[in-house]
This record gives C-alpha cells, sequence and structure tokens, in this order.
C-alpha cells in the first residue's frame, strides 16, 4: 500500500493493489473539476453486465452529502434495469471497486469480505468513504492527474460476464453558451401538432426548439407546450448522452416581460427532448397588450450550453 495514504478504519473491507484493470467496466472522467462548478453532485455511468444482470456505478467528487459525507469521495455499485417492485427477489454478488494510480498503472481496489444481496429495497452497495478527498486529490497518489481520475468495476454473481465495456465522461472546459432567436409568423394559422425551429448548433451538438402552439399532455388544448431537443437523437453513438444547461423564452416585445424557462438535463437517443408541457396559457398568450403575439409574429428563443458529453470507450 502507497506509504502516503491513511485510511479511515473501515472493518470488513479489504484494500488491495494490482495492475490488471476492472474486468468489467471502466469510467474515465475528465475535467472533474468542472463537475462541482457546474452544480453536479454525482455521476451514474451507463449500464454493463456481468453475471447475467445490469450495473452501472455511481461517483461523489465530493462525498455523499445524504449520507453526511464529508472530506471524502464516494463510490457505489448499483443494480440496473431490475424490478424493483418485486421487493422479495434479490441478486447476491461479490464485488471490486478499483481506482486508477496514473503514476504506476495500477489500481488501488476495495473489496468487502462479506457478499452482498442486491434487492428492490437495497439496489446500491459501496463505499461512502471511498477515499479521503485529500489522498484523492495528492498528485503524488496519481489518483487525479490532469483534473482526470479512472474508476472500475468488477461484479462476481454465479456466472459472470466479460463485457469488456467502459466509458468516457469529458466535461467542457469555458463551456459557451449559444443563443438561437426563433422568428414565427402568421402564429394563428399554425394548424400541425408540433413545430419544429431550424436546426442550430451548441457543444458540437445539433438542437432545435419544439413548439406546440395548442399544447401536449398536460397543457393539451390549454397551454403552448415547449421542448428543447436534439435535432438528429439517432446520429448519436451506442450509449453517448450530453450535459446541458439551457433556458427558453417567449419574448414580450412590448415590456420585455418575456415568458422564461431554465433547466439542466442529460439529453441522450432514449431522453432526446427535455421542456415544458404547460410552458404559458393560450390565454395568456393571446392577451392583448402583453406583447407575446404582434401582428400575429411571436419570437421564441433558446440559450444552450453543453458541459459534459459521455461517450462509450
Amino acid at each position: 500500500m502507497t506509504s502516503s495514504l491513511n485510511f479511515d478504519d473501515q472493518d470488513g473491507v479489504l484494500r488491495s493493489i494490482t495492475d490488471a484493470p476492472p474486468t468489467h467496466y471502466t469510467v474515465k472522467i475528465e475535467s472533474l473539476s468542472l463537475m462541482t462548478k457546474n452544480s453536479l453532485e454525482k455521476y451514474e455511468s451507463g449500464e454493463f453486465e456481468a453475471g447475467g444482470y445490469k450495473w452501472k456505478l455511481v461517483f461523489y467528487p465530493n462525498g455523499n452529502k445524504s449520507k453526511n459525507v464529508k472530506d471524502h469521495i464516494s463510490l457505489y455499485l448499483v443494480i440496473a434495469g431490475a424490478n424493483t417492485s418485486q421487493i422479495f427477489w434479490g441478486v447476491h454478488a461479490v464485488f471490486r471497486l478499483f481506482l486508477l494510480d496514473q503514476n504506476t498503472g495500477n489500481y488501488l481496489v476495495f473489496q468487502e469480505q462479506t457478499e452482498r444481496r442486491f434487492h428492490g429495497m437495497k439496489l446500491d452497495w459501496g463505499f461512502d468513504m471511498f477515499l479521503p478527498l485529500k489522498a484523492f486529490t495528492e498528485s503524488s497518489n496519481g489518483f487525479l492527474m490532469d483534473d482526470t481520475c479512472v474508476f472500475g468495476a468488477e461484479v462476481f454473481v454465479s456466472k459472470e460476464k466479460n463485457m469488456g465495456r467502459g466509458e468516457r465522461l469529458s466535461m467542457v472546459k469555458d463551456a459557451v453558451m449559444n443563443k438561437h432567436v426563433w422568428k414565427i409568423d402568421n402564429f394563428s394559422k399554425m394548424v400541425t401538432e408540433c413545430h419544429d425551429s431550424k436546426t442550430f448548433s451548441s457543444g458540437d451538438q445539433k438542437w432545435k426548439i419544439q413548439l406546440y402552439p395548442k399544447g401536449k399532455g398536460s397543457g393539451m388544448s390549454s397551454h403552448l407546450s415547449l421542448y428543447l431537443a436534439l435535432a438528429d437523437p439517432e446520429s448519436l453513438p451506442p450509449g453517448s448522452k450530453i450535459y446541458a444547461d439551457f433556458a427558453l423564452r417567449i419574448l414580450d416585445l412590448t415590456n420585455s416581460r418575456h415568458q422564461y424557462g431554465k433547466a439542466n438535463f442529460w439529453f441522450s437517443a432514449a431522453n432526446p427532448e427535455r421542456g415544458w408541457p404547460r410552458f404559458i396559457t393560450l390565454s395568456f398568450l393571446n392577451q392583448a397588450g402583453m406583447g407575446f403575439l404582434l401582428k400575429d409574429t411571436c419570437y421564441v428563443e433558446a440559450e444552450v450550453t453543453v458541459h459534459g458529453i459521455a461517450t462509450a470507450l
């Protein structure tokens, strides 16, 4: 064990060093400091398969606040895609979690001595205090180099499968906000259910605004619905997802009291859009003197900032 590391006492935890990489999954996180800067308290990896079940890793770079963890990083293994409504099912597994020492190419390995049961009331097991922040960030230990770290996992059920998969999370340094303004003429003559803006770029991704003039979902017939969407989600590589902050506005051209919504979201091929089914009531939109509709024309504005991209290794 590296002499500069001083671990907290954690009964039942085996720690070792190995030069063998994780069998089942690897997560490389670049520009780690930007996760905190952009209010990402945790990162959930994509799913991987081992022993006939699907799993994912969950990493807290500043500790799991829900467990009152301070001055440590937290790392967990979570069973994914399970039918959690059946609380009596269970999967027994032994697992090992890895952290790469980039100075030596070796891995620090944490393993509990006892087998754990993953079930509907307990989907995750792992380490609240995986490593002290001081040890994690100390450059001589090699765990965080050039703002990059590498984690991994091995999971052994009754029969494991080596899928040889992994992913990379790249946080965007000095992320740039891109704005797009959409002028809509003859608003009252819009008859189709959904209208798309022209595509525009932000963070090397193509986006579009989706507007439902008569509403969608819970806003049907009473509201205008407004969404930001990936323009071509099918073109994303499998397992890719994009973390973005965005704002949508309908401009009030008379009073400058714009109707406004702001959110952040992981966009992917499975979840390509995010917005508001009840963005503004149709009665308020059409109210005289409000300035949203002038001469049957309105302006919709989008601001999009891409902060992170996860891709398969």
